[in-house]
């Protein structure tokens, strides 16, 4: 229970109090989104579970599109609208849609389905660098220093 309230003391301190909070939750819902993401691909590709790949009229539709349309919707409510719990939805959203359409960064450089190929190495790298520049540039050093203090601590 302290590790939570602590925990909770460091979110308030140097993601709230600094005016990170959007940027905390975009980058949450972009690493969660890209995790789920990338269990049900596998899980659709093994023929497990309830997942099964979209088609419209027998076209197979990528989840890169569904990334988009929330990332062009998300940036024009970033624009037009600006009340607090607004701007954190928001967030989420182009969290998401940002992970759903990285995740097929591949498919920008090829023009084609390379997912399970060796090029589709490629979108897990763009992933990887985004996830660590938002890490670092957005959240600070100094969030990171308090939270590894913090579980150093209640250990």
């Amino acid at each position: 229970m302290k590790l939570f309230h602590d925990l909770h003391r460091v979110y308030e301190i140097h993601i709230v109090h600094v005016g990170k909070e959007q940027a905390f939750w975009l980058l949450v819902s972009f690493l969660i989104t890209f995790i789920t993401i990338r269990i049900i691909t596998h899980a659709i590709r093994a023929g497990r579970g309830p997942f099964r790949n979209v088609s419209v009229r027998g076209k197979h539709i990528h989840h890169l599109v569904p990334g988009i349309v929330l990332v062009l919707l998300s940036g024009y409510f970033a624009a037009a609208l600006h009340l607090r719990l607004t701007r954190t939805l928001d967030a989420v959203a182009f969290g998401i849609g940002a992970a759903l359409t990285l995740d097929e960064f591949a498919l920008w450089l090829n023009l084609k389905d390379v997912y399970w190929e060796k090029q589709g190495r490629d979108s897990v790298d763009a992933v990887i660098i985004a996830a660590i520049l938002a890490s670092l540039v957005v959240l600070g050093p100094d969030f990171w220093l308090a939270i590894g203090r913090t579980i150093i601590q209640v250990l």
